[in-house]
């Protein structure tokens, strides 16, 4: 168990970007991740350095990270988003929680 763990009362299900097919985006199957929810308007770097809009921040366990690459689809109370960004915090030696903070549209 992690040390953040009582603080993920909310969850949400990511279909991770795979790839691009002759259709379009190919997204691997949902997969359900607890979490921290932050429904809050700011402006973040996409990908490609543009600055975005984001509108929601999700934080959860950092072994989550391959799940949550840029344009991958989360669903989240009914309401679908996107991954802008993902910012890993580790603490090495410091013995902080880890956790990701994901960035979504």
């Amino acid at each position: 168990m992690g040390d953040l763990d009582d603080f993920y009362v909310h969850t949400l299900s990511v279909q991770t970007l795979t790839g691009h097919g002759a259709l379009g985006d190919v997204y691997a199957a949902p997969v359900d991740v607890p979490g921290w929810l932050e429904d809050k308007r700011r402006i973040v770097r996409d990908k490609n350095g543009q600055e975005v809009v984001s509108s929601s921040m999700f934080a959860c366990d950092n072994a989550h990270l391959p799940k949550f690459t840029p344009d991958s689809k989360v669903t989240i109370d009914g309401r679908a988003a996107f991954v802008i960004g993902v910012a890993n915090y580790t603490s090495g030696a410091l013995d902080l929680p880890d956790h990701l903070e994901i960035d979504l549209t």
